[in-house]
């Protein structure tokens, strides 16, 4: 019950707070510097910066920079780098709208 009690609390806060929600999946191994996402599902929410990977089995909070697209994305799609054998986050690309997400 206290368990119900916190989720719904933290809901609340990001609807509160005007940050946006979004959902992506993962395909594989996932890094965020020094931090793995497993593949699966998460929901997104994005305020100014500040993104938060919210997963079944975990939650992690990262810094994006928020650009504008010349055009509207028809799906959300994910962008990586690989220099050193490991798929990095670069960018997301939000499906329904013309932001992307840049990691650094």
């Amino acid at each position: 019950m206290n368990m119900l009690f916190v989720c719904l609390l933290v809901a609340g806060l990001f609807v509160a707070s005007g940050a946006e929600s979004y959902r992506v999946t993962l395909f594989q191994d996932s890094y965020i510097g020094d931090t793995m996402l497993k593949p699966g599902e998460y929901t997104l929410s994005v305020d100014n910066n500040k993104v938060i990977f919210n997963g079944a089995k975990q939650r992690v909070a990262a810094i994006a920079s928020k650009e504008p697209a010349p055009q509207k994305f028809n799906t959300t799609s994910v962008r990586y780098t690989n220099g050193d054998g490991k798929y990095r986050l670069k960018e997301i690309r939000l499906g329904g709208t013309s932001t992307k997400l840049v990691f650094n």
